[in-house]
Order: C-alpha cells, then sequence, then structure tokens
C-alpha cells in the first residue's frame, strides 16, 4: 500500500454508526461485565445510494483483550482496520458488504465466543441478540447463506466454532491464526504458566490480585497468566462459574479430567461432530503464519486434513510468511472473499 496522505485524514467512504445493544443474555453474568454492549456498523456507499437494496453481512469479532474501540488503533504504517474494511467493501470489483463490529470482552479479557458460567453467555449474545438486531436494523440479506463471521486468533476460533454450532445464523466463515490444535497452542504453555506461578506460590489468584493492583501488563508473564484464567473460566468452569485449571500449579501435570473440557472445544477435534454443518457451509477461508508464536500453522494444517476426512476441501487456505503479530493485513482480503462468496 502506499501512502499518499496523513491516515488520520482520510475520511471513510461509506458509513459507521455507533450503537449500544442492551442484552438479556449478558446480563447478571457472573463477572459483573456489562450487559450494554457496543456494535458497530460499518455500511458501504451502495446502502445510501442504492435505498432498495439489500447486503450480504459480515460479523467482525476479535482476539483475546479485544474491544469494539480498538478497531480504530493505528499501527505505524499501517491502517486501521475500520478504514481498510471500508475501503474493501467500497473498492472497484469488489462486492458491497455490512460488517458489524462485535463486543465480547470480559473481565478476563475474552470470552471465547462460548456460553460459559465463568463468563456469560457471549456465543447466544451473538447468535441470538445481535444478529437479529443487525437484521431488523438495517436492510440485510438475512440467513445464513448471506451472513459470515471473520476473526483472529481467539476471533478466528470464534469464527470456526460459532458456524459449527449454528450453520442455522452462519453460512461461511474466515479465520486468521485461529487457536487450533490445543496440545500445542495451549498445552505447551503448562509449563511456562507454573514456573511463573512459583513467584505466587502456586496461586494463580494472587497473581490476579497482583495484576489488578498495578499497571497492566508490567510483567513478562502477564499475559500469559490473564490468558490462563481466561480461558479456564471459558471451558472448564464449575456452574458457579469458579474456574477449574487443566494442570498441577505446582508440577504442570495434565489433570485429565478437566484438559478434556478444553479439548472438546479444539476446533480440529470438533470437526467430526459438526461434520454436516461444516458440508453445508458456502465457504471456509483459514490461514495463519508460517512462523506462528502459538503453532498455529500447525492448528491450520490439522483443521484442513480434519476438514478434508470428512469431505471438504474447497477451502481457501493459506500458510504465509509471519508469525501471530502484525498480520491485520490478511483481514481485507479475507473480507472481501466474504462479501463475494456471501453475494447473492
Amino acid at each position: 500500500m502506499t501512502i499518499t496522505t496523513a491516515l488520520w485524514d482520510l475520511p471513510l467512504t461509506g458509513r459507521l454508526d455507533r450503537a449500544t445493544i442492551n442484552s438479556t443474555l449478558l446480563a447478571g453474568n457472573v463477572l459483573g461485565d456489562p450487559a450494554t454492549r457496543p456494535v458497530w456498523v460499518l455500511l458501504p456507499q451502495a446502502y445510501d445510494e442504492e435505498p432498495d437494496r439489500r447486503f450480504p453481512v459480515v460479523h467482525v469479532i476479535q482476539g483475546y483483550t479485544g474491544y469494539v474501540s480498538m478497531w480504530e488503533n493505528r499501527s505505524p504504517f499501517r491502517e486501521p482496520f475500520l478504514l481498510t474494511a471500508d475501503r474493501t467493501i467500497n473498492a472497484k470489483g469488489n462486492e458491497p458488504a455490512i460488517v458489524v463490529f462485535v463486543d465480547a470482552w470480559t473481565k478476563y479479557g475474552g470470552s471465547q465466543f462460548v456460553d460459559s458460567p465463568g463468563t456469560g453467555r457471549y456465543h447466544s449474545y451473538l447468535c441470538d441478540e445481535v444478529v437479529p438486531w443487525v437484521d431488523a436494523s438495517y436492510r440485510t440479506l438475512a440467513g445464513p447463506d448471506h451472513r459470515g463471521i471473520q476473526g483472529k486468533s481467539s476471533g478466528g476460533f470464534g469464527a470456526m466454532i460459532t458456524p459449527m454450532l449454528r450453520p442455522d445464523v452462519f453460512g461461511a466463515l474466515a479465520s486468521h491464526a485461529g487457536d487450533a490444535l490445543y496440545e500445542y497452542c495451549y498445552l505447551m504453555e503448562f509449563g511456562n504458566t507454573v514456573r511463573a506461578l512459583r513467584d505466587y506460590d502456586g496461586d494463580i489468584w494472587k497473581w490476579w490480585d497482583d495484576f489488578l493492583s498495578r499497571p497492566s501488563f508490567t510483567k513478562p508473564d502477564d499475559a500469559m497468566l490473564l490468558m490462563t484464567i481466561g480461558i479456564a473460566a471459558c471451558f472448564s468452569a464449575d456452574d458457579d462459574g469458579t474456574p477449574r485449571f487443566p494442570f498441577d500449579p505446582v508440577t504442570a501435570e495434565v489433570v485429565p479430567e478437566v484438559w478434556e473440557r478444553w479439548l472438546a472445544w479444539d476446533p480440529v477435534r470438533m470437526v467430526p461432530r459438526y461434520a454436516d454443518a461444516l458440508r453445508g457451509l458456502r465457504g471456509i477461508w483459514i490461514d495463519a503464519g508460517k512462523s506462528d508464536d502459538y503453532y498455529l500453522d500447525l492448528g491450520a494444517v490439522a483443521m484442513k486434513r480434519a476438514l478434508a476426512d470428512i469431505g471438504v476441501t474447497d477451502i481457501e487456505f493459506e500458510l504465509f510468511d509471519g508469525t501471530h503479530a502484525a498480520i491485520d493485513y490478511r483481514y481485507p482480503l479475507s473480507l472481501a472473499w466474504l462479501a463475494k462468496t456471501l453475494a447473492p
């Protein structure tokens, strides 16, 4: 991309509506997180120019610790994705689409877009509150054939599993470095987690109290330990919301019954259980950097193989040069593809 003007001077071609949803499903969640959530809706220029036209919709979900306003964040020499998305859905030769930016942040940094007593009903919020609200508020092409989901990292995980669970809602997906093949992206970190907890007598909640008492991410293990609490709250919480951890806090030995609860959410392992839903999707995009820090390139390859095993071979797949970071330039590629795939 050639930058010809300052990024802060570039106007949107389309229109951005910043709205809120008062969620019934998130009300009373165990963490006390707000039930009123922001939803941003990016409309293509054609939306206002062609008042009788309806449009496909792409719901965009974020990686861990992400929240909606971060889509306006700027990195050196790169556009914020909000601006890039606007340029993508309005570019000559591309299909216009409505882009919905969804918030699923929690006190622990994220929800993995699942329903859990440890965080809240974020999967149901997305499928049963956000989607119907968008369809009621805008001229959408309602129905899974014209509705897709896109995300990176934890958002990539959410993009993979949501159409499996709700093929009646989403008909296409794009996952960038989505969490998968958990023996590498999660299990490999258990030893490092336990080493970090030695400073807290093996008690992750002592670390949590420390984390809340100071500026966040000022110690090198903060991100890893936050993710540990958050994923446990999403995947292996008791009915009262208490997270259970899949390793011994002193030796890092795996606790099989808890680890199995995590593995049940591994997209690679979910494929056989949701084969019919996956075979019915209009399109699947999976990519990852060849040097992904969490081995999600291996997860992507394993996901491709699992899909092939159920007869799904017509997918968009790529391993590209890169790590887990700074891959936002991939987002407009899949957004343009989703808009084309979901167009009538």
